[in-house]
Order: structure tokens, then C-alpha cells, then sequence
């Protein structure tokens, strides 16, 4: 939309008026519309934001994205602490918001080895539940979740973190209860609880041979069973100098060619070193805070800067020249204070991994998005 402005001047007496054009959108303008005949953008919300008390960040999300997943707020913990007990007041407000601004709300997640309460791997007497019970339990707990949202939440993380690095299944409480038939049955059912819904399979180093190839094999043996399932989440839990574009570009053709749908669902880059030698994004990993792990708590050097907003640029080009198969990127977090990077794998770190930095300002590569996106 355009918008006519005039501007007055006088000069010897005489009033003369000017007239000028201008684009009234274009310092509005947001990555959700640059991007909008490519892929959805989307961001994870944490509670403040979804409670509505941080408002700066909510503009920052109406403004830029189209897609939003709830970061905490509907892991098992969270939404069933108890047998009995659902708690469904964030999750409501979640998708109420996502629903107010239209936008393809994902729900994160259903089944995950980590922040699950207490009492589902356990009976009453405190034994290991049997695998006919734990079967039950996780099908009542999908099944009450994704009916609640029924035709208002567009996707599901459904299975999150199945695969371990070496490729094997993960020896979650899931995995030798149940056995690996828990990934089907969880598909199942929520396919059973909203037919319509999307189902995605999602994990985290899904670029590394070894785990790209259990990872494709995975969905395809799932296909094959005739079991529902529309995409593969590749979590982009990234660092400066790894994975890299090449990496990532072989995994996104290779799980593209099983006809699903690929997601870059957690996209953040830490801009810290690494406290091993293994690239990990296992939320059970820690490490002891030291100075040479924390170097830029005050802020970033030029080159630093620099080195983040090439990579930024460099793997959204990729994601440009493969939009016919990318159907969303989203990053974990609105901002760089409220990431998870600053307290994982080391506590009281300052990390810079996001679009948007701690003054709630775009950083440079925001508008180097938009440009790419626009000449595409």
C-alpha cells in the first residue's frame, strides 16, 4: 500500500507543496511476508509470551512470523503432571493466540524421552509399569491432548528424539517397555485422535550420515506399514562451523524423497564454544561453567558478528533454493535473552543465537532474509 505525503515549504512568501511517494508497509514489513511463497516462519513461544506479559516479543511475533509451537507448555510434564491431572490453561491460551492471528500453530510434543512426569513409567506400588499399561497410558494421553485440539492445532511433533547418534533407537523407558513399536503406535494414535492433523517425526543432529540414514529408514519402514506421517522435523540446533551447508542440504534431499514434508524446527545457532567434542543437543547433557566458555558476556566483537550473519544468510539461501520442499522454519525463541542457550549445556552463559538480540531489535541478517527472499 502506498501513501501519498506532502511536504509544505515556504520560500520567499510562497507556499509550495511537494509530493512524494512512499511504501507505508515496507518498514513493517516482516520475514512472514518476504516469505510467504516460500516456506512458513515460525517461532517458539515460551510462558511469559504466551501469557501475554512479554510484549515487546508478541509484536516482534505478529510482526514477522506465521507459524508458532509452544517451547515448554505441552511437553508431558507440563500438560499431564499427574495420572489424572491434565493442565491445560497455557496450552488453551497457546493455541487461542495462534488462532487470533491465524497462524499454523505445531504442537510440541507428544512422545519424548525427556520432561515427562514422574508417574508414567511407574504403577502405584512404585514398580516399572507393564508394557500393556504403559501402551494405554500413552495412547490416553495422545488421544485426550490432540483430540482437545482437534481441527485447531495443524501439526504434531509426535515422536521427538527416537534415534540416538549411532543411528540405533534410543534406550528410552519407551523404547524397552514397549519396544520400537511405541514410534507406530504413537503415530496411530493420533492419527485415530484428529485424521486431519499433521504428524511429524522430529530429532536433533538429523544432518549426520549415520543418524540422517536411521532417521530416513525409520519413516520410510512407517510409510510403508501404511502409517501416517506428513514430515520429519530437523531440529537445527546449530554452531558457527557446524553442520555444514553441504551436510545439511544432503539430509533435507534425502528426507524430501520419501515424500514428506521437511521442517526446520528449532533452528538456533550458539555462538559460544563447545564444552566436547560431541555436537549434541541431549537435554540431559551438562557441563561446568568456565571463563573460556563464556567469552562474550558483554557483548559480541565485529568479526563475530560478522562470521553469525554469514552463516544466518548462508543457511537461509539453502533453505531459498529448496523451498519446494521446506514447508517451515522455526526458530526456538523469539529473542536472544529468553534462549535456551544461555542456561544449556552450561548455566549462566551469554549467548547471541537468535534473529533478534536482548533490545528486541532485528539484528542485520533479518533484513538480509528479506532481501534474498524478495529477489528469489
Amino acid at each position: 500500500m502506498k501513501k501519498l505525503i506532502s511536504l509544505i515549504s515556504i520560500i520567499g512568501g510562497s507556499i509550495i507543496i511537494f509530493f512524494a511517494t512512499c511504501n507505508a508497509d515496507q518498514k513493517n514489513e516482516g520475514l512472514k511476508d518476504a516469505l510467504k511463497d516460500k516456506f512458513y516462519i515460525g517461532v517458539a513461544l515460551n510462558e511469559a509470551q504466551i501469557e501475554g506479559k512479554d510484549t515487546m516479543a508478541l509484536n516482534i511475533v505478529t510482526q514477522h512470523f506465521n507459524s508458532i509451537v509452544a517451547e515448554n507448555c505441552m511437553k508431558m510434564e507440563k500438560i499431564h503432571p499427574a495420572k489424572d491431572s491434565f493442565n491445560f490453561k497455557l496450552p488453551d491460551a497457546f493455541v487461542e493466540f495462534g488462532q487470533q492471528h491465524r497462524m499454523k500453530i505445531i504442537g510440541h510434543c507428544l512422545i519424548w524421552h525427556s520432561q515427562v512426569p514422574a508417574w508414567i513409567f511407574v504403577d502405584d506400588k512404585g514398580k516399572e509399569v507393564s508394557r500393556e499399561e504403559l501402551i494405554a497410558r500413552m495412547k490416553n494421553h495422545i488421544t485426550t491432548v490432540v483430540s482437545r485440539y482437534k481441527g485447531r492445532v495443524h501439526g504434531w511433533d509426535v515422536v521427538n528424539e527416537a534415534i540416538d547418534d549411532n543411528g540405533q533407537y534410543r534406550q528410552t523407558k519407551w523404547y524397552k517397555i514397549i519396544g520400537p513399536e511405541y514410534i507406530e503406535l504413537a503415530f496411530k494414535f493420533a492419527h485415530e485422535a484428529d485424521p486431519n492433523a499433521e504428524l511429524y517425526y522430529n530429532d536433533y543432529n538429523e544432518w549426520n550420515p549415520t543418524k540422517r540414514d536411521a532417521i530416513y529408514n525409520l519413516v520410510s519402514g512407517l510409510k510403508a506399514k501404511g502409517i501416517k506421517v506428513d514430515g520429519i522435523g530437523m531440529q537445527g540446533h546449530l554452531s558457527l562451523d557446524s553442520p555444514s551447508i553441504e551436510e545439511y542440504e544432503e539430509a533435507i534431499v534425502k528426507y524430501a524423497s520419501l515424500g514428506v514434508k521437511v521442517m526446520i524446527t528449532e533452528l538456533d545457532m550458539t555462538l559460544l564454544p563447545w564444552p566436547t567434542e560431541r555436537l549434541t543437543a541431549d537435554v540431559s547433557f551438562k557441563a561446568e561453567l568456565r571463563a573460556k566458555y563464556n567469552p562474550y558476556p558483554n557483548g559480541l566483537p565485529d568479526s563475530v558478528n560478522i562470521a553469525f550473519t554469514n552463516r544466518y544468510a548462508n543457511l537461509f539461501k539453502l533453505f531459498l533454493k529448496h523451498a519446494d520442499k521446506i514447508d517451515r522454519v522455526t526458530l526456538w525463541g523469539v529473542y536472544d535473552a529468553q534462549s535456551w542457550r544461555n542456561y544449556w549445556p552450561i548455566m549462566g552463559r551469554t549467548d547471541y543465537p537468535l534473529l533478534f538480540d536482548r533490545q528486541y531489535q532485528p539484528k542485520p541478517v533479518v533484513q538480509e532474509i528479506i532481501k534474498m527472499a524478495q529477489e528469489k
